[in-house]
């Protein structure tokens, strides 16, 4: 009967092992479930605020895209109508002997500037380039001119007036630019 208690004992002591262990177990395999929750939660709430980030700046993108295009709604209608003022303009600035067709282009000269005058409350401004050194950001080379009694690299003629509205480039002024040099006595 001793050794059936002993074997008891034995099986008893083993169980108890067991539940231990399982206990134990059971602890490490929650533990590491919590771990694993905890770190999905960090990362959830890293893309929470990636997102949140993400469409405020989307929002900042959108109201500045809107302030631009109100600011510059005017832009492609002014650009257009850019090459017929300039027709009208040099209509309106020849040169002429019939005193009754320089009292017409004294009035039509009054409503060129008129027209130009709201252009430039509206944000339209000329472009200064005749006798100013070239600037490809501003100025469209279409001719070059050699002369050495000019500085070198100096915008001669304007063919053409370029134009910015507001800050942007409408279109660039279109010169002749003087280009020289000394070296050897010959032109580049």
């Amino acid at each position: 009967m001793e050794d059936q208690t002993k074997k008891e004992d034995v099986i008893v002591e083993d169980k108890i092992d067991d539940t231990t262990e399982q206990k134990k177990e059971k602890k490490s395999k929650s533990k590491e479930h919590i771990e694993k929750l905890e770190n999905d939660v960090k990362e959830l709430k890293d893309k929470l605020l990636r997102n949140a980030a993400e469409l405020e700046n989307f929002k900042k993108r959108m109201n500045q895209e809107r302030i631009n295009d109100r600011k510059y709604a005017s832009k492609t209608l002014i650009g257009d109508i850019l090459a017929p003022l300039d027709q009208f303009d040099r209509v309106v600035n020849m040169t002429t002997d019939n005193e009754l067709l320089k009292n017409f282009l004294i009035g039509f000269k009054m409503i060129n500037d008129s027209l130009y005058q709201v252009l430039i409350q509206d944000g339209l401004k000329e472009i200064e380039a005749l006798n100013k050194p070239f600037d490809p950001k501003y100025h469209y080379a279409v001719e070059k001119i050699h002369d050495a009694n000019k500085p070198d690299g100096v915008n001669l003629e304007v063919i053409q007036k370029g134009y910015l509205y507001k800050d942007q480039l409408l279109r660039p002024a279109m010169v002749k630019i003087n280009e020289w040099s000394e070296k050897d006595g010959e032109d580049k």
